[in-house]
């Protein structure tokens, strides 16, 4: 007697597994129905524009489209390769990128070639275009603003001797063959933290105390102190005027320029050798400390999408992976406050 199987072939069996995906909750619906993609395609387009080959040769992906599988890429903390990968195994990313029905893939050089013709000035137009549409949603800067700064590691470099002083002098290795120098990261620096070292760069964010949104941010590498970003990501649209950072940032000449601003000074006091703080400013450092920990929770979402070590090599680069970091984490979280119901007012 024949064996039944539950295996039957179905020629609908991909559309069957479609509506599966919508009944079980497929979380790319939700970027679908509350981000706009057709705005942030524009705005990349504004300021990257897409080259005219008079040559012909294959047109280009819609920018649209690839917005769609940079996001993807930075959510998931895919690489190139992953991405190819996976906008041809899984339907769903198939899907929210409208390539269903399409004969072609974008492959990794078509991602890479994308990264690199929309540089920094299309990743910060994401970022942007991201922020208008949480203003557009009623999502503004509210509840006072919170400024805080996270490593973001690197691939480590190794040089020998020889090669570090010359790199001191401003000299190139005479041994390292072009191949060689596209693989070295001379932007990146070391700094030491909690007696650790650390190799890499440096985001600067601030974040607004009631919807935990990115408004600002500054890159740089590691050894740039945290202080240095504090003028430059202060955000002069939030409705409340405290400001809370951490021990990294406070001066005289800071407090005195905030109290001119109309500013509240909610950084945290640090102690001085021979001169601890007293008990009504330790009390006052945990106060603030209770309300500065919200700006952890977005460096943790960051961390949850995949970590924030970067693969790539020199500042520019650099600078464009961690945008990148940014808007992806406002898009989700504009997807989150909307489906959590939390409402803008």
């Amino acid at each position: 007697m024949k064996r039944r199987s539950a295996i039957k072939k179905d020629l609908f069996a991909a559309d069957q597994r479609r509506e599966k995906l919508d009944r079980l909750g497929d979380p790319l619906l939700a970027f679908e129905e509350h981000i706009d993609f057709i705005a942030l395609a524009k705005e990349v387009d504004r300021l990257a524009p897409r080259p005219k080959s008079l040559q012909g040769g294959r047109p280009p992906f819609p920018t649209e489209t690839m917005v769609r599988i940079l996001f993807l890429k930075r959510c998931n903390n895919l690489s190139d390769e992953q991405m190819e990968y996976q906008l041809l195994d899984r339907m769903s990313y198939q899907r929210f990128c409208g390539l269903t029905d399409s004969a072609s893939i974008p492959d990794r050089t078509t991602v890479w070639t994308f990264e690199n013709r929309i540089g920094e000035l299309g990743a910060q137009a994401l970022f942007d275009g991201m922020e208008q549409q949480l203003l557009k949603q009623g999502y503004i800067a509210r509840g006072g603003q919170i400024i805080d700064a996270t490593l973001v590691p690197a691939p480590k470099q190794h040089f020998t001797r020889d090669d570090k002083e010359q790199l001191k002098e401003g000299a190139m290795p005479v041994d390292w063959k072009p191949a060689k120098r596209r693989q070295k990261d001379l932007d990146a620096t070391w700094i030491k933290k909690h007696g650790k070292s650390h190799h890499g760069y440096k985001l600067s964010v601030n974040v607004d105390r009631r919807y935990k949104v990115i408004r600002k941010i500054e890159t740089d590498t590691a050894s740039t102190h945290d202080s240095q970003h504090f003028d430059a990501v202060l955000d002069s649209a939030n409705t409340c005027r405290e400001v809370y950072a951490d021990k990294g940032y406070p001066s005289a000449a800071r407090e005195a320029q905030l109290k001119e601003a109309g500013y509240r000074n909610h950084i945290q006091r640090k102690g001085a050798r021979n001169h601890p703080l007293s008990a009504r400013q330790e009390k006052r450092n945990k106060r603030i400390a209770k309300i500065r920990a919200r700006v952890e929770h977005i460096f943790a979402g960051i961390e949850q999408m995949g970590g924030k070590l970067i693969r790539t090599i020199g500042q520019a680069r650099a600078n464009f992976a961690m945008t990148m970091m940014a808007a992806s984490y406002n898009l989700k979280r504009l997807v989150y406050l909307k489906r959590a119901g939390i409402k803008a007012f």
